[in-house]
């Protein structure tokens, strides 16, 4: 009897594991096909050969770019490469990358920047924030933008307990952000939660008195952004193809106000300045990403959705691409209709719209 009951329990479990399996393929598009919707004027940006995981676009059209991320699971054309910050003109009319220089006394070998966030002082001086992963951990570091040398200042890196895992970063004014956090820098268990769909990830607000979560419940949160009047949060939650909008309270916590589903694994977000439209970089066929095959690459598209807040927000594709010119895209942001599409270990990609 107990033997039947033992293989009645492993044959129930087993089943679960299976229809789990066949759910997680299906929300990582695993046999999604990519029709090709792109802009007339595009070209690759020279010079970004290893990723341009986020990328934030100054009012002045200057773009900062994370690259050479090493993600956990995800292909690396650099592996032995520490990151970098690039700079890009957008003023420029053929814009080319430049690679920012580091000040000494910060590790920059270990340096693997991901999501990237700036703030702009009364006295026009840019801080840069970045999320990062020395050594597979997560910190986010503090630089000073020194235009005229093109470099950055390393000025503080910031530790805490619920910094674990970070994704993305928004700030709202000095040492005061809001933070992500999603699954990938933990360890095996991470991938048990994702195949499960637990939603035990969360959104966390910084400031050098408190520190807190301010929204929980997401399946992997992602991309975050402010909107233009800085009185909403919109957050990614790439594998549950949502977007969710939530307002900002005083306290600093937020109140969700309504999940957006786009269809798509949606990855970094950005706010036109233009409009206030966000655009989402997504992942049409998120598996490709985990099983790499440069012969069945996977594709990029870009999503813009507009009047977020309304009972019927409208959401288009700018881009999309089967992965023969732009693999694996993560964020796009525009700048007076030039747009910048960036990848998690790809290249980059420059479009007049």
């Amino acid at each position: 009897m107990g033997k039947l009951v033992t293989l009645t329990l492993l044959g129930i479990g087993l089943a679960l594991v299976g229809e789990r399996l066949v759910s997680f393929s299906k929300r990582a598009h695993a046999f999604r096909e990519v029709v090709s919707i792109e802009p007339q004027t595009c070209h690759l940006i020279e010079g970004l050969e290893y990723g341009s995981e986020d990328i934030e676009i100054l009012p002045n059209g200057l773009a900062f770019i994370s690259s050479g991320l090493k993600y956990p699971g995800l292909p690396s054309f650099a592996p032995e490469e520490p990151g970098h910050i690039f700079l890009i003109n957008l003023n420029e009319k053929n814009p080319k990358a430049q690679a920012l220089q580091i000040s000494d006394g910060f590790d920059k070998a270990s340096f693997n920047p991901h999501g990237i966030s700036t703030f702009i002082d009364k006295d026009h001086t840019v801080y840069l924030y970045v999320v990062n992963h020395p050594h597979m951990t997560s910190t986010v570091e503090i630089f000073k933008f020194e235009e005229q040398q093109h470099s950055i200042t390393h000025l503080k890196t910031i530790k805490h307990e619920l910094l674990q895992s970070v994704n993305d970063i928004v700030v709202l004014k000095p040492e005061h952000f809001y933070a992500t956090r999603d699954h990938y820098f933990t360890n095996f268990l991470s991938t048990i939660e994702m195949i499960l769909d637990l939603r035990w990830t969360y959104v966390l607000y910084y400031s050098p008195r408190e520190v807190k979560v301010v929204a929980k419940g997401f399946g992997s949160a992602n991309g975050i952004t402010v909107s233009l009047d800085k009185k909403y949060i919109y957050v990614a939650d790439v594998l549950v193809h949502n977007l969710h909008v939530l307002k900002r309270n005083e306290n600093g916590d937020l109140t969700q106000l309504k999940v957006i589903h786009l269809g798509t694994l949606v990855d970094n977000l950005t706010v036109d300045p233009d409009t206030g439209d966000i655009l989402a970089g997504c992942h049409p066929n998120g598996l490709k990403l985990l099983h790499y095959n440069p012969e069945d690459p996977p594709g990029s598209e870009v999503l813009r959705i507009q009047n977020v807040l309304s009972e019927h927000p409208r959401i288009s594709t700018v881009y999309s691409n089967n992965g023969s010119v732009l693999q694996g895209s993560t964020v796009a942001s525009v700048y007076h209709k030039k747009l910048l599409i960036g990848t998690v270990f790809h290249k980059t990609l420059y479009c007049e719209l």
